[in-house]
């Protein structure tokens, strides 16, 4: 099946570009609606949905830049606005991000942890819809994704924790490969 042998050649070559080279046109509303449905279609044991996501575009991409420039300084008086500069560029030139974020229940099957690789699936389930798109990605934690206060100014609730958020648009490079591990350093076979 030739189709079959694309998939398999992009799973073996995927690669991320990341946010700096990530540029316009990004994902059009219909794209976008299929990028999120297929994000989301990842493993969920018990059918909690123990996730869900928040879209940042447009011009307010810069006004969380500003509010995550406010956020640092506050914390970190010493930061020079060159420093300030980087906090005011996080979601920029990317024209789309989609924040995941794991809302772990209490469930008397389904462990917190495994909550949250469902979460993190759809980071990376983002990441291969945006790229069947024709789009480039990159899925990245950062420091606000963990900061109680910037993490609530993106949108988190109580009991909610980001796992990443994914920009994508329009890759400005080619995407380079990197060394990847040796198989027989990280994989195994169980034995007696």
């Amino acid at each position: 099946m030739p189709h079959q042998d694309a998939l398999i050649e992009y799973l073996k070559t995927r690669r991320s570009v990341t946010g700096p080279f990530l540029t316009t046109p990004g994902p059009t509303v219909a794209e976008l609606d299929q990028i999120m449905e297929i994000g989301i279609r990842v493993p969920d044991h018990g059918k909690i949905a123990p996730w869900r996501t928040v879209v940042y575009q447009g011009a307010m991409r810069e006004a969380i830049g500003d509010k995550l420039a406010q956020i640092w300084k506050e914390k970190h008086p010493e930061a020079d606005d060159e420093v300030l500069e980087v906090e005011r560029k996080r979601f920029l030139p990317a024209p789309v991000t989609i924040g995941v974020l794991a809302k772990p229940q209490a469930h008397p099957k389904v462990p917190e942890l495994e909550q949250m690789l469902s979460a993190g699936c759809v980071c990376f389930n983002l990441v291969h819809a945006a790229h069947a798109h024709g789009y480039a990605a990159h899925w990245v934690t950062r420091w606000f994704s963990f900061d109680a206060d910037a993490a609530a100014m993106l949108g988190a609730e109580d009991g909610e924790q980001f796992v990443g958020f994914v920009h994508m648009g329009t890759a400005e490079v080619a995407p380079q490969e990197r060394d990847r591990p040796n198989l027989r350093d990280v994989v195994s076979y169980w034995h007696e």
